[in-house]
Protein backbone atom coordinates (compact mmCIF):
# COMPACT_ATOMS: atom_id res chain seq x y z
CA UNK A 1 0.00 0.00 0.00
CA UNK A 2 2.97 2.57 0.00
CA UNK A 3 3.61 4.73 3.20
CA UNK A 4 1.00 5.66 5.02
CA UNK A 5 0.11 8.70 7.95
CA UNK A 6 -0.87 6.29 11.42
CA UNK A 7 -1.12 6.29 14.77
CA UNK A 8 0.02 3.40 16.68
CA UNK A 9 -3.25 1.95 17.72
CA UNK A 10 -4.62 1.96 13.76
CA UNK A 11 -0.97 -0.11 13.57
CA UNK A 12 -1.84 -2.39 16.41
CA UNK A 13 -5.26 -2.75 14.56
CA UNK A 14 -3.47 -3.78 11.40
CA UNK A 15 -0.84 -5.68 12.65
CA UNK A 16 -3.95 -7.78 14.37
CA UNK A 17 -5.40 -8.34 10.88
CA UNK A 18 -2.21 -9.28 9.50
CA UNK A 19 -2.15 -12.07 12.53
CA UNK A 20 -5.49 -13.22 11.34
CA UNK A 21 -7.04 -12.27 14.39
CA UNK A 22 -10.64 -12.93 14.27
CA UNK A 23 -11.93 -11.66 17.44
CA UNK A 24 -11.82 -8.92 19.50
CA UNK A 25 -14.02 -7.72 22.80
CA UNK A 26 -13.41 -4.45 24.56
CA UNK A 27 -14.55 -1.23 26.65
CA UNK A 28 -14.00 2.30 25.51
CA UNK A 29 -11.21 3.96 27.57
CA UNK A 30 -8.62 6.51 26.95
CA UNK A 31 -6.32 6.75 25.15
CA UNK A 32 -6.97 2.92 23.83
CA UNK A 33 -10.31 3.23 22.65
CA UNK A 34 -9.21 3.63 18.87
CA UNK A 35 -7.93 0.03 18.83
CA UNK A 36 -11.96 -0.64 19.17
CA UNK A 37 -13.04 1.61 16.90
CA UNK A 38 -10.06 0.30 14.35
CA UNK A 39 -11.42 -3.28 15.18
CA UNK A 40 -15.00 -2.72 14.43
CA UNK A 41 -14.21 -1.89 10.99
CA UNK A 42 -11.40 -4.68 10.31
CA UNK A 43 -12.86 -7.71 11.92
CA UNK A 44 -15.87 -8.12 9.87
CA UNK A 45 -13.53 -7.84 6.85
CA UNK A 46 -12.08 -11.04 7.04
CA UNK A 47 -15.13 -12.72 8.92
CA UNK A 48 -14.42 -12.05 12.69
CA UNK A 49 -16.10 -10.69 15.04
CA UNK A 50 -15.43 -7.24 17.30
CA UNK A 51 -17.66 -6.52 20.07
CA UNK A 52 -17.83 -3.37 22.48
CA UNK A 53 -18.43 -5.58 25.40
CA UNK A 54 -20.21 -3.79 28.84
CA UNK A 55 -17.02 -3.60 30.56
CA UNK A 56 -13.61 -4.66 31.03
CA UNK A 57 -14.08 -8.06 32.93
CA UNK A 58 -16.71 -9.07 30.36
CA UNK A 59 -14.69 -7.97 27.18
CA UNK A 60 -11.73 -10.50 29.10
CA UNK A 61 -14.11 -13.40 29.72
CA UNK A 62 -15.69 -13.12 25.89
CA UNK A 63 -12.05 -13.03 24.66
CA UNK A 64 -10.96 -16.01 26.41
CA UNK A 65 -14.14 -18.08 25.81
CA UNK A 66 -13.52 -17.37 21.96
CA UNK A 67 -9.64 -18.13 22.19
CA UNK A 68 -10.61 -21.61 23.93
CA UNK A 69 -13.27 -21.98 20.76
CA UNK A 70 -10.55 -21.40 18.14
CA UNK A 71 -10.49 -17.66 17.78
CA UNK A 72 -7.31 -15.73 17.42
CA UNK A 73 -8.40 -13.37 19.84
CA UNK A 74 -7.34 -9.65 20.95
CA UNK A 75 -8.43 -7.00 24.01
CA UNK A 76 -7.40 -3.22 24.89
CA UNK A 77 -7.30 -1.55 27.31
CA UNK A 78 -5.33 0.91 29.61
CA UNK A 79 -4.20 1.14 33.31
CA UNK A 80 -7.44 1.67 34.74
CA UNK A 81 -8.80 -1.51 32.88
CA UNK A 82 -6.04 -3.83 33.63
CA UNK A 83 -6.84 -3.59 36.96
CA UNK A 84 -10.28 -5.43 36.03
CA UNK A 85 -8.49 -7.47 33.95
CA UNK A 86 -6.32 -8.88 36.93
CA UNK A 87 -8.26 -11.74 37.83
CA UNK A 88 -9.36 -13.26 34.04
CA UNK A 89 -5.59 -12.66 33.25
CA UNK A 90 -5.32 -15.56 35.53
CA UNK A 91 -7.73 -17.61 34.49
CA UNK A 92 -6.02 -17.27 30.95
CA UNK A 93 -2.74 -18.51 32.26
CA UNK A 94 -4.06 -21.66 34.55
CA UNK A 95 -6.50 -21.99 31.65
CA UNK A 96 -3.16 -21.79 29.11
CA UNK A 97 -5.57 -19.54 26.90
CA UNK A 98 -3.82 -17.76 24.19
CA UNK A 99 -4.49 -14.30 23.39
CA UNK A 100 -3.04 -10.86 22.95
CA UNK A 101 -3.65 -7.96 25.45
CA UNK A 102 -2.91 -4.45 24.63
CA UNK A 103 -2.29 -2.08 27.59
CA UNK A 104 -2.21 1.65 26.40
CA UNK A 105 -0.46 3.02 29.22
CA UNK A 106 -1.87 6.30 30.95
CA UNK A 107 -0.43 8.35 33.70
CA UNK A 108 -1.92 6.94 36.90
CA UNK A 109 -2.63 6.01 39.51
CA UNK A 110 -6.15 5.37 39.35
CA UNK A 111 -7.94 7.55 37.21
CA UNK A 112 -4.71 10.05 37.07
CA UNK A 113 -4.40 12.13 33.68
CA UNK A 114 -6.69 9.85 31.00
CA UNK A 115 -4.91 11.81 28.11
CA UNK A 116 -1.43 12.03 29.77
CA UNK A 117 1.12 9.46 28.65
CA UNK A 118 3.18 7.26 31.37
CA UNK A 119 5.03 3.79 31.78
CA UNK A 120 3.14 2.86 34.90
CA UNK A 121 2.42 -0.94 34.40
CA UNK A 122 5.79 -2.44 34.25
CA UNK A 123 5.81 -4.03 37.22
CA UNK A 124 1.97 -4.26 37.40
CA UNK A 125 1.61 -6.24 34.15
CA UNK A 126 4.27 -8.61 36.10
CA UNK A 127 2.45 -8.98 38.81
CA UNK A 128 -0.92 -8.62 37.86
CA UNK A 129 -2.64 -11.57 39.08
CA UNK A 130 -2.64 -13.71 41.88
CA UNK A 131 0.42 -16.64 41.79
CA UNK A 132 3.37 -14.81 40.90
CA UNK A 133 3.62 -17.34 37.44
CA UNK A 134 5.75 -15.55 34.35
CA UNK A 135 4.26 -13.21 31.72
CA UNK A 136 5.32 -12.27 28.41
CA UNK A 137 4.90 -8.61 27.80
CA UNK A 138 6.39 -6.62 24.94
CA UNK A 139 7.23 -2.94 24.48
CA UNK A 140 7.00 -1.27 21.28
CA UNK A 141 8.62 2.49 21.09
CA UNK A 142 7.35 3.38 17.19
CA UNK A 143 4.36 3.12 15.14
CA UNK A 144 5.93 0.63 13.00
CA UNK A 145 7.35 -1.96 15.89
CA UNK A 146 3.86 -1.47 17.72
CA UNK A 147 2.62 -3.31 14.05
CA UNK A 148 5.24 -5.86 14.22
CA UNK A 149 5.19 -6.46 17.62
CA UNK A 150 1.60 -6.84 18.18
CA UNK A 151 2.21 -9.43 15.02
CA UNK A 152 4.46 -11.10 17.04
CA UNK A 153 2.19 -11.19 20.72
CA UNK A 154 0.00 -12.86 18.53
CA UNK A 155 2.75 -15.43 17.62
CA UNK A 156 3.78 -16.05 20.96
CA UNK A 157 0.56 -16.44 22.60
CA UNK A 158 -0.07 -19.05 19.74
CA UNK A 159 3.16 -20.81 20.66
CA UNK A 160 3.04 -21.07 24.06
CA UNK A 161 -0.63 -21.23 24.44
CA UNK A 162 -0.43 -18.38 26.97
CA UNK A 163 -2.24 -14.44 27.29
CA UNK A 164 0.80 -12.34 26.12
CA UNK A 165 0.77 -7.99 26.78
CA UNK A 166 1.62 -5.31 24.23
CA UNK A 167 3.07 -2.67 26.40
CA UNK A 168 2.43 0.45 24.85
CA UNK A 169 1.33 4.07 26.01
CA UNK A 170 -0.58 7.50 25.03
CA UNK A 171 2.37 8.74 23.08
CA UNK A 172 2.44 5.90 20.87
CA UNK A 173 -0.93 4.93 20.39
CA UNK A 174 -2.59 8.32 19.07
CA UNK A 175 0.60 9.87 17.62
CA UNK A 176 1.01 9.38 13.86
CA UNK A 177 4.09 8.79 11.79
CA UNK A 178 4.86 8.01 8.00
CA UNK A 179 5.16 4.49 7.80
CA UNK A 180 5.11 1.78 5.35
CA UNK A 181 3.65 -1.43 6.72
CA UNK A 182 4.74 -3.79 3.50
CA UNK A 183 8.73 -2.95 4.30
CA UNK A 184 8.19 -4.24 8.17
CA UNK A 185 10.04 -7.92 7.53
CA UNK A 186 7.65 -10.60 9.42
CA UNK A 187 8.35 -13.92 11.01
CA UNK A 188 5.99 -17.03 9.39
CA UNK A 189 2.45 -16.84 10.93
CA UNK A 190 2.85 -19.37 13.95
CA UNK A 191 -0.65 -21.57 14.85
CA UNK A 192 -1.22 -23.53 18.04
CA UNK A 193 -0.33 -26.91 18.05
CA UNK A 194 -3.38 -29.14 17.57
CA UNK A 195 -3.89 -32.76 19.20
CA UNK A 196 -3.26 -35.24 16.25
CA UNK A 197 -6.35 -36.96 15.34
CA UNK A 198 -7.28 -40.04 16.94
CA UNK A 199 -5.15 -39.62 20.15
CA UNK A 200 -6.81 -39.29 23.84
CA UNK A 201 -7.25 -35.41 24.43
CA UNK A 202 -5.80 -34.35 27.67
CA UNK A 203 -6.52 -30.68 27.88
CA UNK A 204 -3.26 -29.72 29.70
CA UNK A 205 -0.61 -32.96 28.92
CA UNK A 206 2.84 -32.67 28.80
CA UNK A 207 5.42 -35.11 29.57
CA UNK A 208 8.42 -32.37 30.66
CA UNK A 209 6.99 -29.33 32.16
CA UNK A 210 8.24 -26.66 29.53
CA UNK A 211 6.04 -29.16 27.11
CA UNK A 212 3.26 -26.57 25.46
CA UNK A 213 0.38 -29.28 25.47
CA UNK A 214 -1.28 -29.51 22.07
CA UNK A 215 -4.75 -27.82 21.47
CA UNK A 216 -8.44 -28.94 20.55
CA UNK A 217 -11.48 -26.36 20.26
CA UNK A 218 -14.35 -26.18 22.68
CA UNK A 219 -17.44 -27.61 20.34
CA UNK A 220 -14.39 -29.90 18.81
CA UNK A 221 -14.01 -33.44 18.44
CA UNK A 222 -13.23 -33.65 22.26
CA UNK A 223 -13.99 -32.90 25.44
CA UNK A 224 -11.88 -30.12 26.37
CA UNK A 225 -12.67 -29.03 30.11
CA UNK A 226 -11.65 -25.62 31.28
CA UNK A 227 -11.63 -24.50 35.12
CA UNK A 228 -10.70 -21.33 36.75
CA UNK A 229 -9.50 -24.01 39.90
CA UNK A 230 -6.20 -26.34 40.51
CA UNK A 231 -6.39 -29.49 38.26
CA UNK A 232 -4.53 -32.25 36.82
CA UNK A 233 -3.68 -32.59 32.89
CA UNK A 234 -6.82 -34.27 32.56
CA UNK A 235 -8.20 -30.64 33.90
CA UNK A 236 -10.18 -32.17 36.61
CA UNK A 237 -10.10 -30.40 40.08
CA UNK A 238 -7.45 -31.42 42.74
CA UNK A 239 -5.99 -30.49 45.64
CA UNK A 240 -3.15 -32.97 45.75
CA UNK A 241 0.22 -30.92 46.49
CA UNK A 242 2.27 -33.04 44.39
CA UNK A 243 0.02 -32.82 41.31
CA UNK A 244 -0.63 -28.80 41.95
CA UNK A 245 2.98 -28.21 41.69
CA UNK A 246 3.35 -29.86 39.15
CA UNK A 247 1.14 -27.97 36.96
CA UNK A 248 2.64 -24.60 38.28
CA UNK A 249 6.26 -25.59 37.66
CA UNK A 250 4.69 -26.31 34.21
CA UNK A 251 3.12 -22.84 33.69
CA UNK A 252 6.02 -21.26 34.35
CA UNK A 253 8.58 -23.41 33.33
CA UNK A 254 7.15 -23.25 29.05
CA UNK A 255 7.75 -19.22 29.50
CA UNK A 256 10.57 -19.46 31.38
CA UNK A 257 12.70 -21.74 29.39
CA UNK A 258 12.22 -20.04 26.44
CA UNK A 259 13.17 -16.61 27.41
CA UNK A 260 15.83 -16.42 25.18
CA UNK A 261 13.68 -17.38 22.42
CA UNK A 262 11.56 -14.54 23.05
CA UNK A 263 14.16 -11.64 23.91
CA UNK A 264 13.72 -8.83 21.15
CA UNK A 265 16.29 -6.27 21.62
CA UNK A 266 18.18 -3.21 19.78
CA UNK A 267 21.88 -3.23 20.59
CA UNK A 268 24.11 -0.46 19.65
CA UNK A 269 27.54 -0.62 21.10
CA UNK A 270 30.08 1.38 21.42
CA UNK A 271 34.18 -0.37 22.05
CA UNK A 272 35.37 1.51 25.11
CA UNK A 273 32.03 2.28 27.00
CA UNK A 274 31.46 2.56 30.35
CA UNK A 275 28.34 3.79 30.34
CA UNK A 276 25.33 1.80 29.10
CA UNK A 277 21.76 3.35 28.72
CA UNK A 278 18.78 0.95 29.19
CA UNK A 279 15.33 1.88 27.49
CA UNK A 280 12.02 0.63 26.23
CA UNK A 281 9.02 2.18 24.26
CA UNK A 282 8.64 6.00 24.25
CA UNK A 283 11.45 6.72 26.43
CA UNK A 284 13.48 4.74 23.64
CA UNK A 285 13.15 7.40 21.56
CA UNK A 286 15.10 9.92 23.44
CA UNK A 287 17.46 7.87 24.51
CA UNK A 288 18.90 7.11 20.96
CA UNK A 289 19.24 10.97 21.12
CA UNK A 290 20.92 11.26 24.02
CA UNK A 291 23.35 8.71 22.72
CA UNK A 292 24.18 10.80 19.40
CA UNK A 293 24.85 13.96 21.43
CA UNK A 294 26.58 12.49 24.05
CA UNK A 295 29.03 10.44 21.26
CA UNK A 296 29.45 14.05 19.39
CA UNK A 297 30.76 15.47 22.75
CA UNK A 298 33.39 12.71 22.72
CA UNK A 299 31.96 10.57 25.51
CA UNK A 300 31.63 6.67 24.60
CA UNK A 301 27.82 5.26 25.72
CA UNK A 302 25.96 1.94 24.46
CA UNK A 303 22.37 1.41 24.14
CA UNK A 304 20.14 -1.41 24.76
CA UNK A 305 16.90 -1.01 23.56
CA UNK A 306 14.27 -3.78 25.48
CA UNK A 307 11.37 -4.81 23.23
CA UNK A 308 10.68 -8.00 25.40
CA UNK A 309 9.94 -6.90 28.82
CA UNK A 310 9.18 -9.96 30.34
CA UNK A 311 10.52 -12.60 30.34
CA UNK A 312 13.31 -10.95 31.37
CA UNK A 313 15.83 -10.94 28.60
CA UNK A 314 18.31 -11.31 31.04
CA UNK A 315 21.15 -12.43 28.74
CA UNK A 316 21.11 -9.60 26.44
CA UNK A 317 21.06 -7.51 29.83
CA UNK A 318 23.84 -8.88 31.33
CA UNK A 319 26.06 -8.28 28.33
CA UNK A 320 25.24 -5.18 28.07
CA UNK A 321 26.45 -4.71 31.32
CA UNK A 322 29.46 -6.59 30.85
CA UNK A 323 32.82 -4.09 30.75
CA UNK A 324 30.55 -1.09 32.11
CA UNK A 325 30.27 0.75 35.27
CA UNK A 326 27.12 2.47 34.83
CA UNK A 327 23.45 1.77 33.54
CA UNK A 328 21.12 4.85 32.95
CA UNK A 329 17.85 3.24 33.12
CA UNK A 330 15.17 6.53 31.89
CA UNK A 331 11.62 5.52 32.84
CA UNK A 332 8.32 7.41 32.63
CA UNK A 333 7.30 5.99 35.81
CA UNK A 334 9.35 5.97 39.66
CA UNK A 335 11.54 3.33 38.81
CA UNK A 336 10.10 0.22 37.57
CA UNK A 337 12.23 -1.55 35.59
CA UNK A 338 15.09 -0.06 37.33
CA UNK A 339 14.58 -3.02 39.57
CA UNK A 340 15.27 -5.50 37.21
CA UNK A 341 18.30 -4.05 36.39
CA UNK A 342 19.50 -3.62 39.91
CA UNK A 343 18.84 -7.44 40.39
CA UNK A 344 21.41 -8.23 37.43
CA UNK A 345 24.19 -5.59 37.75
CA UNK A 346 27.26 -7.17 38.79
CA UNK A 347 29.30 -5.94 41.21
CA UNK A 348 30.72 -2.42 40.41
CA UNK A 349 28.02 -1.34 38.15
CA UNK A 350 26.00 1.78 39.17
CA UNK A 351 22.39 1.62 38.28
CA UNK A 352 21.09 5.21 38.33
CA UNK A 353 17.57 5.60 37.34
CA UNK A 354 16.00 9.13 35.37
CA UNK A 355 12.62 9.05 36.62
CA UNK A 356 9.16 11.42 36.40
CA UNK A 357 5.92 11.25 36.43
CA UNK A 358 4.60 14.75 35.50
CA UNK A 359 2.90 13.77 32.08
CA UNK A 360 5.83 14.90 30.24
CA UNK A 361 8.30 13.04 28.11
CA UNK A 362 11.66 12.14 29.35
CA UNK A 363 14.02 14.40 27.18
CA UNK A 364 17.33 13.79 25.88
CA UNK A 365 18.71 16.42 28.04
CA UNK A 366 17.47 14.78 31.05
CA UNK A 367 19.00 11.48 30.02
CA UNK A 368 22.42 13.41 29.23
CA UNK A 369 22.89 14.56 32.65
CA UNK A 370 22.54 10.89 34.00
CA UNK A 371 25.52 9.81 31.32
CA UNK A 372 27.56 12.80 31.86
CA UNK A 373 30.60 12.35 34.61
Amino acid sequence: MGREFLEGNEAIARGAMKAECDFFAGYPITPASSILHYMLQLAPQIGGVAIQAEDEIASMGLCIAAAMAGRRAMTATSGPGISLYSESVGLAQIGETPMVIVNVQRQGPATGSATKGAEGDIQFTRWVTSGGLPIIALSPATVGESYELTYRAFNLAEQYRSPVFLLTSKEIGVTRESVDLDEIELPPLARRKLVEPGKTYLPHAFEHSKDVPAFSEFGGDHVARFTTSTHDQAGYLTSKPGVVQEMIDHYAAKIDTAADDMALVKEDRQDGAKTVIISYGITSRSAAVAVEQARSRGLKVSSLVLQTLWPTPERAVLSALDGVTRAVVPEMNMGQYLLEIERLAPPGVEVVGVNKMDTALISPAEILQAVEP
